[in-house]
């Protein structure tokens, strides 16, 4: 959850020192007061509860809406604007009668193409043919998924979003600027056609280079890998959008400080980067089954494909054939996925702290008052106890470290499996060629 309006409210007043500053702001006579004690008397005015003025100022919904109609148009996230400055989710809504209907037609073709490739999986007899085979299947297990991951947790991030629209009031309230996404929307129209053209170029490479994969399967994939594709670039758009509020603030914060550095601005951006620190962790929570099973997904598909490819190589050399092409390009495309997603989460919460924190230590201590000393040590105690993590729910941290352990857990199965195919008794036509 959020930091409430109240206590935000309380916390950029400087309740620390309360009773003295309003003895001195109710003596402040009128023409002792700057124009920007009246610009800042206004935006206190504002309240991050009010629907239309998160409206106004919500540009990160208005960048990124079109990420969210794709969601909806493929039956994952059926999340609406029922109202200004608001973002709902409702069993009873129009986006999730259209997402259920969707889903069944949708499953009816997953099932039809589903049984053949299971027919086709029983057929086989030799263990490296039925590893290939089992990637076909895997490729259609997210589509049952979805109202688990989807719609299980809509509420939760339809909430996530609307703190969005928040974050930037009480933003304009302490700096005095809107929040701005610099090309935001440009990548993300960039983004989503990529997405869709991805797709299909590696359904469709997938269909020359593998065998049994026929053109006619290909039709219960592609809203499948539409959907993994738009799911990567959503946690890479909300990554970039927390990033660049970090650097936004940092700025605006040594701006600031630089003009004047009192024990209420320290407080005002204190609140502000605790309520920026738990929107990044609440990013996390909303979407920790969505992405935790997106993780082992890629996990699964990435170890079965490198698998693949090197039994093949075992067996037959470095002949570059379509099957081992094939999976090298499976393996590929998984691995440049998980990259994205742990990396974008690496940077964004690198960004964090790290332009604060170089403000705060910058400060002279000894220039300023001694209510303007305690505000900067408790900043940077907000920091160190806050630190910015992405955390699944606890399952996991999203950061350049999850890659590492995804990579030694993929190598110590690789392993295992090669052993295990050593271990099998080779097939007579394998050894005659």
């Amino acid at each position: 959850m959020t930091i409430p309006d109240h206590l935000f409210d309380e916390g950029i007043n400087n309740t620390l020192f309360d009773r003295d500053m309003r003895h001195i702001q109710q003596n402040k006579t009128v023409y002792e007061k700057t124009q920007r004690d009246y610009e800042q008397e206004q935006r206190d005015l504002l309240s991050s509860q009010d629907g239309d003025t998160c409206e106004i100022h919500d540009q990160f919904y208005r960048d990124h809406k079109l990420l969210l109609v794709l969601f909806r148009a493929l039956a994952v996230m059926p999340i609406t604007r029922s109202r200004p400055g608001t973002i709902t989710f409702s069993w009873k809504s129009r986006a999730t009668m259209y997402a259920v209907c969707f889903y069944i037609a949708a499953t009816a073709v997953v099932l039809i193409v589903g049984y053949e490739r299971i027919m086709i999986l029983r057929s086989i007899r030799r263990f490296d043919d039925y590893i290939y085979a089992i990637l076909f299947v895997i490729f259609l297990v997210p589509h049952f998924w979805i109202p688990f991951v989807g719609w299980g947790v809509a509420h939760q991030v339809a909430i996530y979003k609307t703190n969005w629209g928040k974050f930037q009031v009480r933003y304009y309230r302490v700096t005095g600027e809107n929040l701005q996404f610099p090309n935001l929307k440009t990548t993300i129209v960039i983004i989503s056609v990529g997405c869709l053209l991805l797709a299909v170029c590696f359904l469709l490479s997938l269909c020359i280079l593998m065998d049994g994969f026929l053109l006619i399967h290909t039709s219960a994939y592609y809203h499948i890998i539409t959907m993994i594709n738009m799911n990567c670039a959503l946690w890479y758009i909300n990554c970039k959008g927390i990033k660049i509020a970090s650097q936004s603030l940092s700025e605006c914060f040594r701006r600031d400080v630089e003009q004047e550095c009192s024990a209420q601005l320290i407080s005002r951006y204190r609140y502000l980067w605790l309520n920026l620190s738990e929107l990044l962790q609440s990013l996390g929570n909303a979407y920790a089954r969505t992405y935790s099973t997106y993780c082992l997904f890629m996990f699964a598909n990435i170890t079965i494909a490198v698998y693949g490819a090197l039994s093949e190589i075992v067996d037959h050399g470095f002949g570059f054939s379509f099957k081992e092409m094939g999976l090298f390009v499976d393996a590929a495309y998984c691995s440049t996925l998980f990259f994205i997603f742990v990396d974008c989460s690496h940077k964004s919460t690198l960004t964090v702290a790290a332009g604060v924190q170089d403000t705060l230590l910058s400060i002279d201590v000894l220039a300023v008052d001694r209510p303007t000393q305690k505000e900067i040590d408790h900043f940077i105690q907000a920091i160190e106890m806050n630190p910015a993590v992405v955390s699944l729910k606890g399952y996991a941290h999203v950061n350049r470290e999850l890659l590492t352990s995804a990579i030694s857990m993929i190598a110590i199965y690789l392993i295992v499996l090669l052993q295990f195919k050593i271990s099998l008794p080779k097939d007579p036509q394998i050894v005659g060629t």
